[in-house]
């Protein structure tokens, strides 16, 4: 049997993207914030397919198991302004597939951002009153479509399965091609599959890097139960005893810079997205990216990360948010 990382290697994957995507010194906006630590970015904001971000990793994945299984519909969730939503209906467009997203939230009024790009892509949206109604609705369309005669794949939020983790892990081998190897990770953490799978590249790829995700909206303890049972899915796809890759065991997040809620700025996300921009010419997002930025700011500023560490910033995208 093939070791675990050679058959991570071996998925069939669709290439959505050119990677691998750009590792950026961030020197201007380290001194700005008075880190003694080299800073790098990893930049999934610049990766060129259906405006970029992780989900075009996972997805990559994802969309090579649907063209094998016949899959003729992708069938997502998230908000109205969901970076997830864009890309998957992106790539069903792609693939020569239908989209149908599920949405929690009203029909806006004008179309911008990433509603603007879903309808570009053709994708129909269908909404619900919140959160917890999208799940079962997603069900309900799968089961129409399949009495229609399609043949519909259900993409959970995020993309955030087993599968589509392992897109993030490939980006850990990516990283180590790319000569860093980074003390620390920090990135936005929210559906669970990017941390599960960066925590599960690491182990495969035999790095002693810390990870650790910024919440955009959820408690810690509830991504961890997410990441923790996302990681034990990826141990059973590469054929590994329960536990192996110490996913769980190595879960970090904080969830102190979510403020009032998902999507709303802070003072502490207004002021990491005026950094980035006015010190590297980089776009973070409030739903995301500028939080996990004030994270790793507000960590810095506490001397969490010593002088000599290379700390590295995964930008997982979402810069269409900021016309949304």
């Amino acid at each position: 049997m093939l070791p675990a990382r050679d058959r991570l290697l071996a998925l069939p994957h669709v290439a959505l993207g050119a990677l691998p995507t750009p590792i950026d010194d961030a020197p201007r906006l380290r001194d700005a914030i008075g880190m003694g630590a080299r800073l790098v970015i990893k930049r999934d904001d610049a990766l060129p397919f259906g405006f970029g971000g992780n989900k075009v990793r996972k997805l990559g994945l994802i969309a090579a198991q649907a063209l094998a299984n016949g899959v003729d519909t992708l069938v997502t969730c998230g908000g109205v302004q969901s970076n997830h939503c864009r890309a998957t209906a992106a790539a069903a467009a792609r693939l020569g597939m239908a989209c149908h997203i599920v949405a929690n939230g009203t029909p806006p009024e004008r179309l911008t951002g990433n509603a603007l790009l879903d309808a570009l892509l053709g994708a129909q949206v269908h909404y619900v009153a919140d959160r917890t109604a999208r799940t079962p609705a997603m069900d309900a369309l799968a089961d129409r479509l399949r009495a229609e005669g399609r043949k519909p794949l259900i993409v959970p939020l995020g993309a955030s399965t087993p599968l589509g983790a392992l897109g993030l892990a490939l980006g850990v081998g990516e990283i180590v091609r790319q000569g860093i190897v980074p003390d620390v990770i920090v990135h936005a953490t929210s559906s669970g599959g990017t941390q599960a799978g960066l925590l599960a590249g690491c182990a495969l790829f035999g790095l002693r890097t810390e990870v650790v995700g910024i919440s955009a909206d959820d408690p810690v303890d509830d991504i961890g139960r997410v990441v923790t049972a996302i990681g034990g899915g990826i141990e059973e796809l590469l054929g590994l005893a329960t536990g192996a890759l110490g996913v769980g065991d190595r879960f970090i997040a904080d969830a102190s810079y979510v403020g009032d809620g998902y999507g709303i700025p802070s003072d502490a996300s207004r002021e990491a997205q005026r950094l980035a921009a006015r010190t590297e010419a980089l776009f973070t997002d409030h739903w995301y990216t500028a939080k996990a930025l004030a994270g790793l700011i507000g960590h810095a500023r506490a001397g969490r990360f010593r002088d000599g560490q290379v700390v590295m910033f995964w930008h997982t995208g979402g810069q269409v948010g900021l016309f949304a």
